[in-house]
C-alpha cells in the first residue's frame, strides 16, 4: 500500500542546512536519507526551480515574484548565506538539476508542485512532461518513480495528464469531509496532511480507504511514535538530527 520511504527529509536537508538547494539534497544523503520532499515552481521563461516562496527575500537574496524573473537571473542569486555562512554561494537549483542528482543517488523525490499564483496548470504540465520525459531517457537508473504531490488540484490534473504513469498525492492542510472524491478524481494514490490537524480516527478512515497517508511536519520524537501507532504511512521532518531515516 505504501511502497515509499517512511522517513522524508523536509525540503532536502530539514533544519541542518538552506531549503531546497543541492546542498540540502546532499545533507540529507550524508545523514542516510534516501528520501526528499521538495517544491517545484517555475520562473518567467517556464523552468521549473526548486524554490517554496513565490517572492524571493527569505531564502533567497533579491527581490520582486519568482514567476516574473528569468531562470538564468535566479540562478545567480544567493540561496545559502541566509542560513549559515558555510552555505555561502549555493544558488537556487532547477528541478533537472535536482532530478539527475537524486536518480544517481537512488534517493526518492516527492515532488510538491508548488505553482505561483495563476500558474497552477502550466506548473504541473511542465513539471510533468519532464519528469516523465528524464525517466524515458534515462533507464539505467535504478531509482524508484517520485511522487508528485500538491495543495493545487488543477496543477495535479495537468501532471496526471502529463505523465500518468508517475503517482501522485493529494495535499490538505485540514482534511475536508469530501477528501475521497478528491483522491478519486485525480487517481490518487495518497494523502498528505498537516500533522496537527490530523486525528487516529480520521487515519483509520483514510487507510480503510486503501490510500497511503502521510503527514508534514514532524519534529517530535514523541508525536512521530504516536502517529505511526495510528498507521500514517510516512513522516516528512525537518530534525533528521532526531527522527533519522532509519526510524521506527
Amino acid at each position: 500500500m505504501w511502497p515509499y520511504p517512511k522517513i522524508i527529509a523536509h525540503r532536502g536537508g530539514g533544519s541542518l542546512a538552506p531549503e531546497n538547494t543541492l546542498a540540502a539534497m546532499q545533507c540529507g544523503l550524508n545523514r542516510g536519507f534516501h528520501a526528499v520532499e521538495f517544491d517545484v515552481m517555475l520562473t518567467k521563461d517556464l523552468v521549473p526551480v526548486l524554490l517554496h516562496d513565490e517572492k524571493l527575500g527569505r531564502t533567497v537574496a533579491g527581490q520582486g515574484q519568482v514567476s516574473e524573473m528569468l531562470a538564468q537571473d535566479l540562478f545567480q542569486l544567493e540561496a545559502g548565506s541566509w542560513f549559515a555562512p558555510e552555505f555561502a554561494g549555493c544558488r537556487v537549483p532547477s528541478y533537472t538539476q535536482v532530478l539527475e542528482f537524486c536518480a544517481k543517488n537512488e534517493i526518492w523525490m516527492n515532488v510538491e508542485i508548488k505553482p505561483a499564483a495563476g500558474f497552477d496548470t502550466l506548473t504541473g504540465k511542465i513539471t510533468g512532461e519532464i519528469t516523465r520525459d528524464f525517466y524515458q531517457k534515462n533507464t539505467q537508473f535504478n531509482a524508484p518513480l517520485p511522487l508528485f504531490s500538491s495543495f493545487s488540484l488543477d496543477a495535479l490534473a495537468a501532471v496526471k495528464l502529463a505523465a500518468p504513469l508517475i503517482p501522485r498525492a493529494v495535499l490538505f492542510d485540514q482534511i475536508p469531509a469530501n477528501w475521497h472524491e478528491h483522491l478519486r478524481a485525480l487517481d490518487a494514490v495518497a494523502l498528505h496532511t498537516n500533522q496537527q490537524h490530523l486525528t487516529a480516527t480520521l487515519a483509520h478512515e483514510i487507510k480503510q480507504a486503501g490510500y497511503g497517508l502521510s503527514c508534514y511536519t514532524v519534529n517530535e520524537i514523541a508525536r512521530a511514535h504516536e502517529l505511526l501507532s495510528w498507521g500514517v504511512d510516512a513522516l516528512f521532518t525537518d530534525r533528521l538530527d532526531l527522527i533519522g531515516a532509519d526510524f521506527t
